[in-house]
């Protein structure tokens, strides 16, 4: 029987001619005619100010980071359920994460529990749209308006997901992309910052090369370049931009395929749901989402691992995701958590996610679905 991966790697159109191009051209450093070909697309097709390729998510929430000005002690809301880089960013530039507690529909941040962690240290809030649904962006929006606080979009799940018409990554005042080989639009390692405030343009350019003011030489604007600025090596490599390219040429067709899998798995799953068996993902009519994960909630963390090994004997590959942050021992060390985590704790331990990938077949979600129910029926 073949084995049916989690996430499977894939070319989606001209990656290998492109990355050809760049070795040909003799350009591989960062900023080369492919990155600056990403930069236009995003630039272009989200409605951003401005889109700069990183290295990486990480090295994108790094840079959100920096630019909001954080310092020791103070204070940025985000929830647990997320990836390390999350509050990593951060707790590297002295700052504290503080935890709150996620929806029970959504697993997105509880807006309403938002209020409350806000105290005189709070510098931004860091909604992550999990899963590329999105969080509750205008109640957000109004909490910074309020307390005039910075909203960083950790979208690194969202390309393309949108609320009430707007792109996730937009909204806020900046936004972080990831195209990690495990998202909808890959080159392996990848991230992109999205600045959407005109205060960060000018300085967002200058953090991401090494704090010199190198973008304005080779545009021309300055007749040498020199170190301005605190600021790091954030460029991605032209062959990881040249890789991109060809994916966000393809984007639109990556994500209605994965849609597409999205929904079969949905309605071939919903009769588990009606039965009281399992939970599937929310689905908000207002929102846009990107097909990126799709998962099942089962009854407990004992019932999950069980049907982590039945789906494994079967030859198919099944994950759970985050062990929360507030629990682990950085998080400990290095952050807060305001509240109860009690969503957070339960979701955790039993949310599984299902193989989800671009050229998954419908025999394979079928397979998948056949296998679970075959569980539940032995169960």
């Amino acid at each position: 029987m073949e084995y049916l991966p989690f996430n499977k790697p894939f070319i989606a159109g001209k990656e290998l001619f492109y990355i050809a191009q760049a070795v040909l051209k003799l350009h591989l450093s960062g900023d080369g005619p492919h990155t600056k070909g990403c930069h236009e697309w995003l630039q272009n097709k989200l409605r951003c100010q401005r889109a700069l390729l990183t290295h990486s998510c990480t090295a994108s929430l790094e840079m959100a980071g920096i630019l909001c000005d954080i310092k020791d002690g103070d204070e940025v809301i985000m929830p647990s359920f997320t990836f390390v880089s999350t509050a990593n960013a951060f707790v590297l530039r002295g700052g504290v994460p503080v935890f709150v507690d996620i929806r029970e529909d959504t697993l997105n941040v509880n807006e309403r529990l938002i209020e409350d962690a806000i105290t005189s240290r709070t510098k931004a809030i860091v909604p992550v749209h999990y899963a590329g649904v999105p969080c509750e962006m205008d109640t957000i929006m109004n909490m910074a308006d309020k307390y005039n606080l910075f909203i960083i979009e950790d979208a690194a799940q969202a390309l393309l997901s949108s609320y009430k018409g707007r792109y996730l990554g937009t909204i806020g005042h900046l936004g972080c992309l990831s195209f990690h080989e495990t998202k909808n639009i890959i080159s392996g390692e990848g991230g992109a910052l999205l600045v959407n405030d005109n205060r960060f343009t000018g300085r967002s350019e200058i953090i991401r090369e090494k704090g010199t003011n190198r973008s304005k030489f080779f545009r021309g604007e300055i007749d040498k370049y020199t170190w301005v600025d605190i600021g790091s090596s954030y460029l991605p490599s032209e062959l990881v931009g040249a890789f991109l390219l060809a994916q966000l040429e393809q984007a639109e067709k990556i994500i209605a395929a994965r849609c597409e899998i999205y929904a079969q798995y949905f309605n071939l799953l919903h009769p588990l749901q009606e039965r009281g068996i399992i939970r599937l993902p929310y689905l908000d009519s207002e929102c846009v989402n990107n097909g990126h994960i799709f998962y099942i909630i089962t009854a407990d963390i004992e019932e999950r691992t069980r049907l982590i090994k039945h789906l494994e004997k079967g030859g198919i590959n099944a994950v759970f995701h985050y062990v929360p942050l507030h629990s682990s021992p950085a998080g400990l060390k290095y952050c807060r958590t305001n509240g109860e985590m009690v969503v957070t704790d339960a979701i955790s331990d039993r949310l599984l996610r299902l193989p989800m990938y671009f050229g998954m077949t419908n025999k394979d979600v079928e397979r998948v679905v056949s296998t679970i129910s075959d569980f539940y029926r032995i169960s």
